[in-house]
């Protein structure tokens, strides 16, 4: 049996100086005053994380958007946080669109979180893969600068490429996709979708993977992609620090995944949890996915 954990979008937030208020940072420091203080708490992450500590798992995977407006010291803090979950090979950590929120940050996830970010072969970059046991982690990034108002992310041809032979190279193993863009979007999400997922949705139909992971949206979510022999579960996990519901987002929570069996006889059940309007975390889904 092997433990995965999944959490996502702490939106570990500071106060920005000045100057660091140029561009896009000003529009997401505005909205962050007016709402998104109230629903990103600090102490409801810690209620989060406290809880998952009570469970023995093999491997958290930590979808993006670890910090809000991609200042060095939100880097430092999300760093602080890592530390206390476990060493960086048990832990897997892929960007969000706010991890790259505007252009010249991306050394700082780079240089901070890289031990969390690289494949067995120590490279730092997209796509990766970590084998643990019998399961394959392959971690991509969809995270990239973009306009205000704008919270798009992309692959790109050459990832795209490059995690269609992960897939292949990977094929025997229970493979976990990680990214942190949905693959599928409603029109209403349309300036936050995933711009290149049709590409995404035909890698995956042809080469196929047991379980994809993903963030972005704050809130639970299971939708089934084709493969080329079956259906491919793509969980959604809410904000890891989100204090109540808001709009069509949860609150705070996280998955378990319970992966056992070999290549054509796999088992993985997955565990949510989530943290309720009193403050307690407990288990409110138990789902068989294969």
């Amino acid at each position: 049996m092997f433990v995965l954990a999944h959490l996502s979008d702490l939106h570990q937030a500071s106060q920005p100086r000045l100057q660091e208020l140029a561009s896009k940072r000003g529009l997401g420091f505005i909205n962050w005053h007016r709402k998104r203080k109230y629903i990103h708490r600090p102490e409801v992450l810690e209620v989060i994380t406290r809880d998952l500590k009570t469970f023995a798992v093999d491997h958290i995977a930590v979808t993006g958007d670890l910090v809000n407006l991609s200042l060095p010291v939100e880097y430092a803090r999300a760093r602080a946080w890592l530390e206390t979950l476990g060493r960086p090979g048990d832990i897997t950590v892929i960007p969000g669109n706010h991890d790259v929120y505007v252009r010249g940050v991306e050394r700082f996830s780079t240089e901070l979180w890289g031990d969390f970010m690289h494949g067995d072969d120590g490279v730092v970059g997209f796509p990766f893969v970590r084998r643990r046991g019998n399961v394959a982690l392959i971690a991509l990034s969809t995270g990239l600068p973009t306009a205000p108002l704008l919270a798009t992310g992309q692959l790109g041809a050459r990832q795209l490429s490059r995690f269609a032979e992960a897939l292949d190279q990977t094929s025997g193993l229970f493979r976990v996709v990680l990214i942190h863009h949905p693959p599928t979007s409603p029109l209403r999400r349309h300036l936050r979708r995933l711009v290149d997922a049709p590409d995404l949705l035909r890698v995956l139909a042809a080469n196929g993977a047991e379980l994809l992971l993903h963030g972005h949206d704050h809130r639970r979510s299971l939708v089934w992609l084709d493969g080329p022999r079956r259906k491919v579960p793509a969980i959604g996990v809410a904000s890891a620090s989100a204090q109540a519901p808001h709009g069509d987002e949860d609150p705070a929570g996280y998955n378990l995944f319970h992966i056992d069996g070999e290549a054509g006889a796999w088992r993985c059940e997955m565990i949510a949890r989530q943290r309720s309007l009193d403050g307690a975390v407990g288990e409110i889904e138990r789902r068989l996915l294969t």
